[in-house]
């Protein structure tokens, strides 16, 4: 336990014994005989013994294996119940959709976001703003062609950046993240910024590190025993960025307030400026201040580092596969030549759009998912989940259930095409969850990776730095709440 030196495990140890013994959860964990089964918890710290807490859901693929699509962990004095496969996470969240359709209170995220905004909002509150925010982000052009121009004008910036390193060894993630945040900055902040803007630079790298920390086992252990948070590290250091970034959302808030026109609502902070003027004799009112900046926070993160991540994933497995990198090349070249790519060229190139959805389902990049707690008592396979169960769906047992994928863990294109090369659609294929609370952005998601993928393929050559074969390429994610690739360097060779 680097994170905290010996004094402080004592410490720990001993405030924890008293926390629980005091709690009535500790005298009194009986569980209905027909609950899901598991590995028996030990008082005090239930499960955390067996866990892997830097890839906690590599133990709970292991745990499902032996006990089934349904099990049951202890964290702390905390059940939960992990759904696996496509079948059993399917009868959960979308054949009984409503009753596992709210979010568990998690220590962290209630701390930085109070239950505002739309990722971890509760009730009421997150169908308010979930609704606010599709709408908007539908009258914005999401999914439409003026969103799509923005993109085709990202990858050009994207393109020129790339350009300029003139074939010499880079680090991609600084300006992956940028090109990506520009698209989700342009529809919440009505601007784009420069790649080498500062504070643009400052809130990428806030945005990544408060990823990387979120899912480290120190936050892990707060999250389970939250009382101890003054002595994680990693937990303080997650407030101060939040904190640094909810600023930064306050000071464009104010900016937007003097400028505010309603006959000219250029962002979606004037759509929701407007919207909170219009209801201010309401006293019970969802559009205040506080979710405006936590739901500004959850898009902004959400539609920056989990595109970015799967698209760098998508170059890692370029270089490591160049015979894949070849072949969505021909196909480019073939169907558009050296012409713009646009959505509608998708369905005329079943190979590029089956690597993008490969290169999704094999980066499995949150591969626990968000997490879910039901709404009401349910029966699922036959055993009791009582209401306010906190449910993990185990995304990454759908995206490498044999029973969905011929070769699971192996990164193969072939599971999106038929016989005769045509693109064929998967129910299991489920990167964005399934159910009430899918992610919002898909559609937006899926057209970013379609075009700068394309985009970036059609442009450049991708391969490893001299001296680094394809074979010796890692991809062992990093540890993080999002799962990234290790960073990388990459040479990018024009191709014309």
């Amino acid at each position: 336990m680097e994170w905290l030196d010996p004094i402080s495990i004592l410490l720990l140890f001993v405030l924890t014994v008293i926390f629980f013994m005091k709690s009535e959860k500790f005298w009194h964990r009986r569980s209905r005989d027909d609950f899901p089964p598991g590995p028996t918890p030990l008082p005090i710290i239930g499960n955390l013994h067996i866990m892997d807490l830097k890839r906690p859901y590599r133990t709970m693929l292991e745990l499902s294996k032996k006990y089934g699509p349904v099990v049951s962990i202890q964290m702390g004095c905390q059940k939960m119940v992990v759904l696996s496969g496509y079948k059993m996470v399917k009868e959960a969240l979308v054949n009984q959709a409503d009753a596992f359709a709210e979010r568990p209170k998690i220590p962290v995220f209630e701390d930085t976001s109070k239950g505002y905004g739309v990722t971890f909002s509760h009730g009421k509150n997150w169908k308010v703003m979930r609704r606010f925010t599709l709408t908007t982000l539908r009258d914005f052009g999401m999914g439409k062609r003026v969103i799509e121009d923005r993109i085709v004008e990202e990858s050009r910036f994207l393109i020129e950046d790339i350009e300029s390193q003139k074939g010499k060894p880079f680090e991609i993630t600084t300006i992956m993240n940028a090109a990506v945040a520009n698209i989700i900055a342009s529809i919440i902040f009505g601007e784009r910024f420069d790649y080498k803007d500062p504070v643009f630079l400052r809130l990428l790298n806030l945005i990544s590190e408060t990823l990387r920390l979120i899912g480290s086992p120190s936050v892990t252990l707060y999250n389970t025993f939250p009382f101890l948070g003054f002595l994680v590290r990693n937990y303080k250091t997650v407030l101060h960025s939040m904190s640094e970034l909810y600023s930064f959302i306050w000071l464009i808030f104010k900016e937007r307030l003097k400028e505010l026109d309603k006959n000219d609502q250029r962002s979606l902070i004037d759509v929701f400026l407007v919207r909170q003027q219009e209801e201010k004799s309401d006293s019970n009112g969802y559009f205040h201040n506080d979710n405006l900046i936590s739901l500004v926070n959850n898009l902004f993160v959400a539609g920056t580092d989990t595109t970015s991540t799967t698209l760098r994933w998508g170059l890692l497995l370029m270089i490591k596969y160049p015979k894949v990198q070849i072949k969505v090349q021909e196909e480019i070249a073939r169907v558009i030549g050296s012409a713009q790519p646009r959505t509608e060229h998708r369905t005329q190139m079943p190979y590029v759009d089956a690597v993008v959805h490969e290169i999704q389902r094999f980066s499995n990049i949150v591969p626990m998912g968000l997490p879910h707690e039901t709404t009401e008592d349910v029966s699922l396979k036959g055993y009791f989940i009582p209401k306010g169960t906190y449910i993990i769906p185990l995304l990454a047992s759908i995206l490498q259930d044999e029973s969905q994928w011929e070769t699971p863990d192996t990164f193969n294109p072939e599971h999106f095409l038929d016989s005769e090369g045509k693109f064929v659609k998967k129910e299991a294929f489920m990167p964005f969850s399934a159910g009430r609370r899918i992610c919002a952005g898909e559609t937006l998601a899926k057209m970013e990776l379609f075009l700068f993928f394309t985009s970036l393929l059609q442009r450049f050559t991708f391969h490893p730095p001299p001296g680094i074969t394809n074979t010796d390429l890692d991809l062992t994610p990093a540890f993080g709440f999002i799962s990234s690739p290790k960073p990388y360097k990459i040479c990018a060779e024009p191709r014309y």
